[in-house]
């Protein structure tokens, strides 16, 4: 299984809201793609206080490496990332992207 791990230091005026309906996207595109489940995301509570910035996250699990390819090329996945990237500080740069074989 593959866990797709995406952290994202948003813009300070990107609102709340906006950032639930992107989430919810991803939640759903997670819901019509084959080998694509689990789906969370939020904001962190981290107690440790530690995000430098990247206050919000989300995770995805995938099958294998070909579904995750299946995720990355899908056109309501770039559209969706697009808006991520659009809201994040720096653009590309306020987003972490980790793929981990677990």
């Amino acid at each position: 299984m593959i866990r797709h791990i995406v952290l994202t230091k948003f813009k300070p005026d990107t609102s709340e809201d906006t950032i639930a309906a992107i989430y919810a996207g991803l939640a759903a595109l997670t819901d019509k793609l084959t080998g694509a489940s689990n789906f969370t995301g939020g904001r962190s509570e981290s107690p440790e206080q530690i995000e430098r910035g990247y206050m919000h996250g989300f995770v995805v699990d995938f099958d294998d490496w070909n579904a995750l390819k299946a995720y990355a090329e899908n056109a309501e996945h770039k559209a969706l990332g697009a808006q991520l990237v659009e809201n994040a500080v720096g653009g590309i740069d306020g987003i972490l992207v980790l793929d981990i074989n677990v």
